[in-house]
């Protein structure tokens, strides 16, 4: 009777949502959390053979702490919280420092807050049989880094996107495209407008199992000169599973970079929760 009560006790007060789960992706989706829910997600990244134009730096990084926090507001509307808690880096290489103060933490090593990122999404349509879902989703990026560690580049970026996704039976298919402004973080008063782009898919292969895979970054135009490094085009291809068990939504994919800076490959590991917080109706 305990072991009962304790199971109804936890599946009371931390619901299991199955559905528009983010991780691994990094392109937007349309759904939105449900209104007065909490969507916490927490991943660990390895990345392998990544490269920092701005400090020269190349090596192996380590990410802990990957967080990102959904609150849904209302019926259409969420507010988004994510980031790193703590980026490790094991230096392989070093090349020219457009960092003149570069203090790293250790000999051949360096650790770092990521940057963090405030965002707001809107659900304008919601996906159906007949009709694709749309979104419009925006925010800024903080300068929580500090460039001397030689991981960050401690300029604050603002972006917007569009999202779209389409079901197709039980392949379910989304895509992003939108706008980011990079503060130039060697030149002053200069910046570079990158595109964002992103598509992905999921297919379930067993009611607890979704196939997953990605490809998203930012596109540059320009060329990189001395005034805009640490504003070129990144990108990451990522293809994984999604899990469904012990009431929890499990994640785990592969990872290739896709220019000439970004990781050679890596893999990333995640789990994601859903807490109700607060009744919408009756605020209401």
């Amino acid at each position: 009777m305990r072991k009962t009560l304790l199971a109804t006790a936890i599946a009371c007060f931390f619901p299991f949502a199955a559905h528009a789960q983010d991780r691994p992706f990094r392109t937007t989706n349309v759904e939105t959390v449900p209104a007065g829910d909490l969507r916490a997600e927490v991943g660990f990244d390895f990345l392998q053979d990544v490269g920092f134009p701005l400090s020269g730096l190349r090596g192996d990084e380590t990410s802990v702490g990957v967080i990102n926090l959904r609150m849904g507001i209302s019926k259409i509307a969420e507010i988004q919280v994510e980031g790193a808690i703590q980026n490790f880096l094991d230096v392989k290489s070093r090349g020219a420092s457009f960092v003149p103060d570069l203090s790293l933490t250790g000999v051949n090593s360096t650790h770092d807050t990521g940057d963090f990122t405030l965002a707001t999404k809107i659900r304008i349509i919601k996906p159906s049989e007949k009709k694709p879902g749309l979104a419009f989703r925006f925010g800024f990026i903080m300068p929580n880094s500090n460039q001397a560690r030689g991981i960050g580049t401690n300029t604050t970026n603002v972006f917007a996107m569009v999202a779209l996704e389409e079901q197709l039976q039980k392949l379910k298919l989304m895509g992003d495209l939108g706008l980011e402004i990079l503060q130039a973080p060697n030149a002053l008063f200069t910046q570079n407008d990158v595109l964002m782009y992103g598509a992905g898919f999921s297919y379930p292969i067993h009611k607890r199992v979704n196939v997953v895979g990605e490809v998203n970054g930012l596109y540059s135009s320009r060329n990189i000169n001395t005034a805009l490094i640490g504003t070129q085009s990144t990108g990451q291809a990522r293809f994984g599973l999604q899990i469904n068990a012990g009431g929890f939504t499990w994640d785990l994919a592969g990872i290739r970079g896709l220019n000439k800076y970004d990781a050679r490959s890596g893999f990333t590991f995640g789990v994601t929760k859903e807490f109700h917080l607060f009744d919408y109706n009756r605020l209401q």
